[in-house]
């Protein structure tokens, strides 16, 4: 299970912290009992979704068709709805659609690695998350690039042995952040298996400026890679899961570790010039609806 919470109220109009240095890379400690019991569990998770045919990589097929009615319903469901209440934890949301939200300006994306993750992982990871930034550059075309020292959406890999770090960068990122906010974060459910947070400019709540999403170190390699694609996505707007999407990672079934096609053509969507930032459901979904038959279309 991921966590996305969008346009935090209690966080909005709130400037991000500056850049620090990063850490020197030393040798990580022997895990606590408490990272190792994690450890554990889930690489007994990633097996048993291995095991069960879920946690598909294949990106969807013949098996998966789906109309543009189909896509036009999960973009509006996934773009225009939130899981969670903005700025209220766990609670669920009011069910009410809300206004078009995603970034206006560049998204630098930084990946940050508590203390505890080792050398092999973060460059191996380094290499992951460069390519799939690449990729959905490609997909919304729009200036998304992986820049640390300017960063605006930190991607912070941090497990149960390294709170401190993490609680110190995201004082950092996000000052005045909400205690509810930073209990998730720093300490989640052991169901939720990463998160993302999505914050505001101060002139317009839709107009996303700064994101932190949380990977657990912790994480066997596909779950963790499976976090990178749903978190940054999710981060770039796509706030919500929805039952019926599929072939989708914004599903909680967990049948997809890795972005889909239908999933390209819900971040291309959301992006396409056509739609604006604040646009409401009823207007939008013209619009949207045009742009399903466009993207069905072309693939089947």
């Amino acid at each position: 299970m991921t966590l996305t919470l969008a346009a935090l109220a209690a966080c909005q109009g709130l400037t991000p912290g500056s850049e620090t240095s990063k850490p020197a890379i030393s040798a990580p400690r022997a895990p606590s009992a408490n990272s190792a019991a994690l450890r554990a569990y889930y690489v007994k998770v990633e097996a048993d979704l291995i095991a069960r045919g879920l946690l598909r990589t294949d990106g969807g097929g013949p098996d998966t068709p789906y109309t543009s009615d189909m896509l036009a319903r999960n973009f509006e469901q996934i773009a225009f709805y939130d899981e969670y209440a903005p700025g209220r934890g766990l609670r669920k949301s009011s069910g009410r659609a809300g206004q078009l939200r995603r970034w206006s300006g560049p998204v630098r994306i930084g990946v940050e690695y508590g203390a505890s993750v080792p050398v092999e992982t973060r460059n191996q990871d380094d290499k992951t998350v460069s390519s799939y930034v690449r990729r959905i550059a490609g997909i919304t075309g729009r200036p998304i690039s992986m820049n640390g020292g300017r960063a605006n959406f930190h991607v912070l890999v941090m497990g149960e042995d390294d709170r401190s770090q993490l609680l110190s960068r995201l004082r950092q990122i996000i000052p005045g952040v909400s205690p509810s906010t930073l209990g998730l974060f720093t300490d989640p459910p052991r169901g939720i298996h990463c998160l993302v947070a999505a914050f505001p400019s101060e002139k317009d709540d839709n107009d996303y400026r700064t994101a932190v999403a949380l990977v657990r170190a912790e994480h066997p390699d596909l779950l963790r890679k499976s976090c990178y694609h749903e978190e940054i996505a999710q981060g770039l707007g796509l706030a919500n899961d929805s039952p019926n999407a599929r072939p989708s990672i914004f599903n909680d079934d967990d049948e997809f570790a890795l972005l889909t096609t239908h999933d390209e053509a819900l971040l291309s969507m959301l992006y396409d010039p056509r739609l604006s930032i604040g646009m409401t459901l009823d207007t939008a979904r013209p619009v949207i609806n045009l742009m399903a038959r466009e993207k069905a279309g072309r693939l089947y």
